[in-house]
């Protein structure tokens, strides 16, 4: 049975309230945050269970959830729709749908179901159109108290719709741009002091001591950006949604062992201690055991390069049971407090003690993107003058452990 069709009053309000959600929606050009406030607005309009946001990938012309309040929606995350589904329908036709019970229309995609243990009984799904583009679909799932979608849930969210997604493009735009601008000012700084190099060693008169010194130079600085390019490569590739993170069982013990032996000759030169603490039956998780190293890699490289002789860095790996924390602790100078908020930002760089912001600034935000890839969190704890801790969580496989997400 239908639910009551709401009054002129209760239609007024609702269209106030997305007034009030439109100005917060263009007030960020943060895209993840923009998608969560998008789809929790769509499902408190419509009094849904929860909702989702599909985008279509630009490059390969995949449809993919990008965001949902689903508690274990990290298990769908990225994960490609086909067109033949009902989300793929609305996207091809640039038409909303509104179904009563999806378990009557074979367009249902019941492998999202699958992944995260949920039954889907009803839905909206309305495109996500900017410029005649469509660029999504937005969705929400089960009204809640078992009631029905009405005409007027359906009118809502296409408003809505209309709303977010110039919001969605908006901020595709600028992560894109400030993605492009960033690149280009961080491969200045190379380039210039290749082109003087290279300008200095085609002098005739130029020592042979000389001259091998600025070739070294000129291969640092080539090798800085290339290591500066494959990670920016590697950033957008994570977030663009062209990697699959492999689902395998992931030896965290070993993946510490390995860790630490790669970076050990370079802690031991700097006169740092490596030492680690994994406590014994860490329970399996599933994952993808390559880029789990690189974020741990990531984050001890990091210590040892903001750590003094004698300092030591520890890795850690403790589990509640649910989930595993790993940490990467060390005796370092520690991180100024008005600093910390920044630091899984692009580019942001923390100074060195001679004052010179080293690394692309890229090395957090990538295990920020694996972690969460992953359905963890990461985060710092640091005080300054008495070291720094890095944490990030894993789910234990059975406990919530996403699907491959990229």
């Amino acid at each position: 049975m239908s639910e009551p069709v709401p009054s002129t009053e209760e239609r007024i309000a609702r269209l106030q309230r997305i007034i009030e959600i439109s100005r917060l929606l263009n007030s960020t050009l943060s895209l993840r945050p923009l998608l969560a406030e998008i789809v929790q607005a769509a499902c408190d309009l419509t009094d849904a269970e929860t909702g989702s946001i599909l985008l279509v990938d630009r490059r390969t012309g995949e449809l993919r959830f990008e965001a949902t309040t689903h508690p274990d929606g990290h298990s769908i995350y990225q994960m490609a729709v086909p067109m033949e589904s009902l989300a793929g329908w609305v996207f091809q036709r640039n038409e909303s749908v509104i179904v009563a019970d999806v378990r009557q229309d074979p367009r249902f995609y019941a492998q999202v179901d699958r992944a995260v243990g949920w039954e889907t009984r009803s839905l909206i799904a309305v495109p996500l159109t900017v410029r005649g583009k469509t660029i999504g679909v937005l969705e929400v799932i089960n009204r809640r108290n078992g009631g029905s979608f009405n005409e007027a849930d359906l009118e809502t969210l296409r408003v809505l719709a209309d709303q977010a997604a110039i919001a969605i493009e908006n901020a595709v735009f600028f992560e894109q741009s400030d993605l492009v601008a960033e690149i280009v000012h961080e491969m200045r700084t190379p380039l210039g002091v290749i082109a003087a190099y290279a300008d200095l060693i085609a002098h005739k008169d130029l020592p042979p001591e000389q001259r091998t010194e600025f070739a070294l130079l000129i291969q640092q600085e080539a090798l800085r950006m290339s290591r500066m390019a494959g990670e920016f490569l590697e950033l957008a590739r994570l977030e663009s949604g062209r990697v699959f993170l492999a689902r395998e069982a992931v030896d965290l013990a070993g993946v510490v062992d390995s860790v630490l032996a790669s970076l050990r000759p370079q802690a031991e030169e700097k006169g740092i201690l490596l030492e680690s603490e994994v406590s014994p039956a860490v329970p399996t998780i599933i994952g993808d055991p390559a880029r789990i190293r690189q974020a741990l890699l990531n984050l001890v490289s990091n210590a040892i390069k903001y750590c003094r002789p004698g300092d030591r860095v520890t890795v850690t790996v403790h589990s509640d049971g649910r989930e595993i924390t790993v940490g990467v602790v060390d005796t370092g100078l520690g991180i100024p407090r008005d600093l910390q908020a920044r630091l899984f930002e692009k580019f942001y760089r923390i100074p060195t003690e001679e004052g010179r912001a080293e690394g692309s600034g890229l090395g957090l935000a990538i295990c920020r993107r694996i972690v969460e890839a992953h359905g963890g969190r990461i985060w710092v704890e640091s005080e300054e003058g008495e070291g720094s801790a890095f944490y990030f969580t894993l789910p234990v496989a059975g406990k919530g452990m996403p699907s491959p997400l990229t």
